[in-house]
């Protein structure tokens, strides 16, 4: 690793995630071989954290004295490592954010433990490790105070690929088809720790019931557990995705502020960031759309599954998964959760048009008309336009079937008026390429032509 051969200091973030896989990467590429090494807890108070963090130095054979502060802490640790044979010296503080509890003075004695001694050294390579990825970009990356330009080395650790679920399950020998592995990633997204809860020789749904529903599932109460990990106080950010979650295509921040009755202010902005950074939800322009006219979208497939499933299971039923297959409420999910997959796959969507070398924006929209709830002409929405720099936006249609899909008379219709919609809306001169995004492909009749390409769920798979 280039930070670690480096002839001075470095300070490496590693960000990303709850359960992406931080801890286990870090371990791995240096063998879990760290000259320190420390793990914080959530919610915990200052002296708790420092106790611990002393014990971390004890065990390893160094008496550190008396710790009443982060500065005392960060001296003790300072002499551990003078007190070392020379060589390259591998810190990894995991979960920092939890640290930087309030008046602890965290980010103060980071900074002098820094600035005042790692950085005239040419041995040190401290590598933080933080599941708050808004934490970690504001309280480090963007710090504007001691720390300004200090930090070295980024690794945004982002979910697996279909690609990489489907690897991760060949491992695990789960042996599901690809149409069950993309059902499992609608449920589980690309979360490498949730892929590993599933046991082989268990079908998709008793794993999804024993995992979700089962009065001892590893995964029933994660969803409040996810949010607190993240989070210091979690419920302001669990209400804007429960308030997101019931509009598909998603809600400016006026939108936000009606449905849930929250003041228009810099609180909400920050909660959005927040959320962004941690990959909750998504940010998007639409051509044609001023800015402050930016939408806000739940894009998250554990969050959605919870919504749609778990809130739904008032009867505690451990085996409500396999139970509402094919159901109404089944069918509902998986047309939104689909279309959430794509969204995150846009990059091999661009390959399969052959397009993966060509600057692209990629946003849905919504026809001015919904907004304005005209009568007459009908207003559209289009879930995804890759507008791309050689003159042509396809027009993405995603459906979710478990055989080729059909387009009957009134879909082709509805088709050919949502692009004469766009066209007209937008004001764009671009080529509006039809667009299909179906599991299995579409059946071919004397619709299927006004599809100028068609993409399927084994492109989505491309690395």
């Amino acid at each position: 690793m280039e930070a670690f051969s480096s002839s001075k200091s470095e300070f490496m973030v590693v960000y990303g995630r709850c359960s992406v896989g931080k801890t286990y990467l870090v371990g791995e590429v240096f063998n879990y071989n760290f000259a320190f090494e420390y793990t914080s807890t959530s919610h915990t108070p200052l002296k708790s954290q420092l106790k611990e963090f002393k014990y971390s130095l004890e065990k390893n054979g160094f008496k550190a004295g008396k710790i009443v502060d982060w500065i005392d802490a960060f001296h003790a640790l300072q002499r551990k490592l003078e007190d070392m044979r020379e060589g390259r010296k591998v810190l990894f503080i995991d979960e920092i954010q939890w640290l930087d509890t309030p008046r602890s003075g965290f980010i103060p004695a980071l900074e002098h433990f820094w600035n005042g001694w790692a950085v005239h050294r040419k041995d040190i390579l401290l590598i933080v490790c933080g599941s708050s990825t808004s934490w970690i970009i504001n309280e480090l990356v963007q710090n504007y105070g001691g720390l300004h330009n200090r930090i070295t080395y980024q690794i945004r650790l982002e979910p697996f690929t279909l690609h990489e679920c489907e690897l991760m399950a060949q491992y695990s020998d789960l042996q599901y088809p690809r149409y069950q592995l993309l059902e499992a990633y609608m449920i589980l997204g690309g979360v490498p720790f949730y892929w590993s809860l599933m046991k082989k020789g268990l079908s998709l749904a008793q794993n999804i019931d024993n995992l979700f529903f089962s009065s001892t599932g590893q995964l029933r109460n994660e969803f409040n557990s996810l949010y607190a990990s993240l989070f210091k106080n979690a419920d302001p950010y669990i209400n804007i995705v429960m308030i997101l979650g019931q509009k598909k295509v998603g809600m400016t921040m006026e939108e936000i502020t009606k449905e849930g009755g929250i003041a228009y202010n810099g609180n909400l902005t920050r909660i959005l960031s927040d959320l962004e950074y941690c990959g909750f939800i998504r940010k998007y322009n639409s051509l044609g759309y001023k800015k402050k006219e930016a939408i806000y979208q739940l894009i998250d497939n554990f969050t959605l599954f919870y919504f749609k499933y778990m809130q739904e299971n008032s009867r505690n039923d451990e085996n409500f998964w396999s139970q509402n297959i094919d159901s109404p409420l089944h069918n509902a999910w998986t047309g939104l959760a689909f279309e959430r997959v794509c969204l995150q796959h846009t990059k091999q969507i661009k390959k399969a048009l052959g397009i993966a070398g060509v600057e692209s924006a990629e946003y849905s929209w919504i026809s001015k008309r919904n907004k304005r709830k005209e009568d007459g002409e009908r207003g559209v929405q289009i879930d995804l336009l890759i507008d791309r720099k050689d003159q042509v936006i396809n027009m993405c249609e995603m459906k979710y079937s478990r055989e080729k899909y059909e387009i009957d008379d009134e879909y082709a219709k509805k088709l050919i008026h949502k692009k004469e919609v766009f066209i007209k809306e937008s004001g764009t001169t671009s080529a509006v390429h039809t667009t299909m995004v179906t599991v299995y492909g579409i059946k071919h009749n004397i619709n299927s032509g006004i599809v100028q390409k068609e993409i399927t769920a084994e492109d989505l798979f491309a690395e």
